[in-house]
């Protein structure tokens, strides 16, 4: 979650803010919608996942989004990248206490290499909204960009198993023709101006 930022404390809370309002909308509408205490967590957790990814989403390509369509928008969204990726750390936290909430209540359980694999996730979220920071960068070094470039990698690639998946249900099929495009399209930003960064670095040097 890098970009080190100064702005004004409205500007940087924006981006949190937004989160928090997501997922808090998405509760709310899981409450509204839900028959009972566990339908309702249940729409809780998967409503919160998809307003966590869309905020994902924003950290993820904020740079990629920069470098190909340079603009006050991107330009914007680029500053605020680590805000953020703190945003989506807050959003999908609380997808976590709506998702232990619904298993909890229903005594449902996931295989153990979902728990193992949405733990990591979750480990390296935590770790990267920790090191979030001037000071972290400083004192990690070389480390701190290792951390998050897997970090990110790794959290993204969680969203798109899990909605691919969707893609081999029938119940959930249209979820996973939606979202798995868009995450999809998302790498491809970020691998498209990977490779326009790279041909200019070469012609910068050719010339």
């Amino acid at each position: 979650m890098p970009t080190s930022i100064r702005s004004s404390p409205a500007a940087l809370a924006a981006p949190i803010v937004t989160a928090l309002l997501a997922s808090s909308a998405a509760v709310s509408f899981a409450l509204w919608a839900g028959s009972d205490v566990i339908e309702q967590s249940q729409f809780a957790a998967r409503w919160t996942a998809r307003a966590s990814f869309l905020v994902f989403l924003v950290a993820y390509t904020a740079s990629a989004m920069a470098r190909l369509f340079p603009g006050p928008v991107t330009k914007a969204l680029l500053r605020r990248r680590r805000q953020w990726g703190l945003g989506f750390a807050l959003s999908h936290t609380i997808h976590l206490a709506a998702l232990i909430t619904y298993l909890s209540l229903s005594g449902e359980e996931r295989p153990l290499g979902v728990l193992i694999g949405g733990g990591l996730g979750y480990a390296l979220m935590f770790a990267m909204a920790l090191t979030s920071n001037d000071a972290s960068q400083r004192m990690l070094g070389g480390w701190w960009k290792r951390l998050h470039r897997l970090g990110i990698h790794y959290i993204w690639f969680i969203f798109l198993f899990s909605y691919a998946g969707r893609l081999a249900d029938p119940d959930r099929i249209q979820i996973g023709l939606v979202f798995t495009p868009i995450a999809l399209a998302a790498l491809g930003l970020r691998i498209t101006a990977r490779y326009k960064s790279l041909r200019r670095g070469r012609a910068a040097t050719a010339g």
